[in-house]
């Protein structure tokens, strides 16, 4: 079945909440206006307030009570309205829910997914465009999952809610409804951990994730068609754990590598790739690893968001330094 990611996501949850009755989805407006994008639209009039309830303006509140039913036997999918807001339940996702099973000696853990729309270009105001992934990539114990597409998101989400430990499922705002996708009605999943080869190449790695990932692919397309270059693209799905085994293998193989992301440049997701291809294929790499990322720098005002994210021609321009003899 043709499904937009909103659509993929709201299925997932759907049979979710049917398979186990010890799931429940929480949130601001996500019962009866189906949260602010519609992800959990139609979830409380078939499911009842019980299993998808509504919840004050109090990101603390909807995760620091999520850690206690998490922690006592329930598995909450709590929603953020945006990922910018994390920064109000950072203790309770940072000391509690990713600690609990390391403070505990193993006697407890705390299987708690919290969902929150992220990323720019859509004309949000302030705080609602922020990529906030690397900051919970070097929080032990969560784990942080992106999607790029509807069939991975739905595979994914359903791996997020079954894992023992915290998982911090971010959906690009800008791919919700871009593009329908062949997915599966049914119950499936996708590994945490694992990326995802998107098309296989030989020249050049490009390394991407959530919105970054048509982008890489436009750029890619572009790179053939004038440079008569063959590009693997390699989609991480999730950033945290990384999928070192793929990212290494491709590097080995192309001996290039460009890393793309829309979050800001420093200490993010593309530095510690860069580590990763640097302390394990150094004697493979012909040309030093470029990054495509945003900039160092709050998120711009509606109206300059062109300027700050990356687009097909940068990661375009990267792709042709790299590939020069």
């Amino acid at each position: 079945m043709q499904m937009t990611m909103i659509e993929a996501l709201n299925s997932a949850l759907a049979l979710e909440l049917e398979r186990d009755k010890q799931i429940v989805l929480l949130g601001q407006d996500i019962g009866a206006n189906g949260g602010v994008f519609r992800v959990t639209e139609g979830l409380q009039r078939r499911f009842g307030e019980q299993r998808v309830f509504d919840t004050p303006l109090a990101e603390s509140a909807i995760i620091g009570s999520s850690v206690g039913m998490a922690v006592y036997g329930m598995r909450p999918i709590a929603e953020i309205q945006f990922a910018g807001f994390l920064y109000l339940c950072m203790s309770q996702l940072v000391t509690q829910a990713a600690r609990m099973r390391f403070r505990s000696a193993g006697v407890y853990t705390c299987p708690l997914v919290v969902r929150a729309p992220y990323g720019g270009g859509v004309r949000t105001p302030e705080l609602h465009s922020d990529s906030l992934e690397g900051i919970f990539m070097q929080t032990p114990g969560i784990k942080v999952v992106l999607p790029s597409n509807p069939y991975d998101a739905k595979g994914l989400l359903a791996s997020a809610v079954a894992d023992p430990d915290p998982v911090l499922f971010l959906e690009n705002i800008k791919l919700y409804r871009s593009f329908r996708q062949e997915t599966p009605e049914e119950h499936y999943t996708i590994p945490l951990g694992k990326a995802g080869v998107v098309q296989e190449g030989q020249d050049v790695s490009l390394i991407a994730y959530g919105a970054m990932v048509p982008v890489a692919q436009e750029a890619a397309r572009r790179a053939q068609a004038e440079l008569g270059a063959s590009v693997e693209i390699i989609d991480l799905r999730t950033i945290w754990p990384l999928d070192e085994e793929t990212i290494v293998s491709s590097v080995e193989k192309t001996g290039r590598a460009v890393v793309v992301h829309e979050a800001p440049r420093a200490g993010g997701v593309g530095a510690e790739v860069v580590s990763i291809i640097n302390d394990s294929c150094l004697y493979s790499l012909l040309k030093p690893v470029e990054r495509v990322t945003g900039y160092d720098t709050p998120f711009p005002v509606p109206g300059q968001e062109d300027y700050y994210l990356p687009t097909p021609a940068r990661v375009f321009d990267a792709l042709k330094r790299v590939l020069e003899p």
